[in-house]
């Protein structure tokens, strides 16, 4: 395989890979914080045919920054909102800078 040949689901951050047993012991945690995170809305697992919830790479990154939160004392709910609130800045400031890079690249003499 070249470089440029995706890996199909091993390439893909969000592929559903991991039943809630193995994604609760990667996180250290118990399948019911899972569900807690779940019912907060802050991840959304897929389901297999059979109806268990199935977990991807990015879900666990997301549980895993909300899980750090509880464990310093917020509380699950509180935890998930901070971390939408966490990813809705990255997004801000990543859209600022974009914009910021093109009005720069549109100014006569910037090299543009």
């Amino acid at each position: 395989m070249t470089a440029d040949t995706p890996l199909g689901p091993l390439d893909d951050d969000h592929y559903p890979a991991y039943t809630m047993g193995r994604a609760a012991e990667m996180l250290g945690t118990t399948p019911a914080f899972l569900r807690a995170v779940g019912e907060a809305r802050l991840i959304t697992p897929l389901r297999s045919e059979g109806g268990h919830r199935r977990y991807s790479r990015y879900q666990l990154k997301v549980a895993a920054r909300a899980r750090e939160l509880v464990d310093q004392g917020t509380p699950v709910e509180a935890a998930c909102r901070i971390v939408v609130l966490e990813d809705q800045l990255d997004e801000a400031r990543r859209v600022n800078e974009d914009l910021h890079r093109a009005a720069n690249e549109s100014r006569p003499g910037t090299g543009a």
